[in-house]
């Protein structure tokens, strides 16, 4: 049995060596890039942070198995089947990354006998390190974090983003519409893990999106264990575990996401009549 306070230690060394690099490819390399399935942007720095974390995982933990959206995004639920499994982002917001903008991370979670225990969420470019253990609270370069109090969806800012496959567009304009209708304002700054993170320290009020798990896996446990609820506006399929169903997520501090989820529950239904 490993310690979660050295998996910690670990994923976060290693979230700053790939930060390191990803920093060095964009400000100094210069980046190529190419794009998965002809739509989806990726760079050669986030094959490179990729390589770098995989391959310290699997130096320090041989028996440990990875899901990461750059070599194995078809490992399917392997949480189900071993005892210690790495879910990796090697840079969340890589648009923004290319793009030149800093709103951009390395996600890190390991998953020990099926929950998420550990998570990192790291962004070189604001030196911002975000990570938690399970039951012992959220930090942000070492400092408790915690979700902000507002309770009135009409002061709320809420988070959201959109997919890369320009289909079914129609639902999510109508839960925008709806958002904008009753809430404060919206943002979408193109990073979920980082979206997640700045919700759990009070940055944003809510966010909801449909995402990868690796996407969301680091931040989901960040935002729990700063006082958010994490939960899902459609119904869960039968089985699936909510730590790690990727559709329709929602996250808010617990006063608005009852008031969110109804919000978001009624576009759906507009939507189907």
């Amino acid at each position: 049995m490993h310690s979660k306070t050295l998996l910690l230690q670990f994923a976060m060394e290693i979230a700053r060596q790939a930060g390191d690099l990803i920093v060095h490819e964009r400000e100094v390399a210069g980046l190529q890039h190419d794009y998965k399935g002809g739509k989806e942007l990726v760079t050669q720095a986030d094959l490179q942070a990729d390589e770098l974390i995989c391959s310290a995982i699997r130096a320090r933990y041989p028996d440990h198995e990875i899901l990461s959206e750059e070599s194995s995004p078809d490992a399917g639920r392997i949480w189900e089947r071993v005892q210690y499994v790495w879910i990796v982002d090697p840079i969340d917001g890589t648009v923004n990354y290319a793009h030149g903008h800093n709103q951009s991370a390395i996600s890190i979670a390991c998953v020990v006998g099926g929950d998420v225990a550990v998570a990192v969420v790291f962004n070189p470019f604001t030196d911002e390190m975000f990570h938690a253990l399970q039951g012992e609270g959220a930090f942000r370069n070492g400092k408790p974090i915690a979700v902000a109090r507002e309770t009135e969806l009409s002061r709320a800012i809420i988070a959201t983003g959109f997919p890369y496959v320009k289909e079914g567009l129609g639902p999510m304009i109508r839960r925008v519409e709806a958002v904008l209708t009753h809430c404060a304002d919206i943002r979408r700054l193109g990073s979920a893990a980082l979206d997640i993170c700045f919700l759990a320290m009070g940055r944003l009020d809510g966010y909801y999106e449909s995402l990868s798990v690796w996407d969301f896996a680091a931040a989901r446990l960040i935002a729990l264990e700063a006082g958010a609820e994490c939960g899902h506006f459609s119904e869960l399929p039968a089985g699936a575990d909510p730590q790690f169903h990727n559709k329709d997520l929602l996250i808010a501090n617990p006063r608005l996401y009852p008031k969110l989820l109804e919000l978001l529950v009624a576009a759906n239904q507009q939507q189907s009549t």
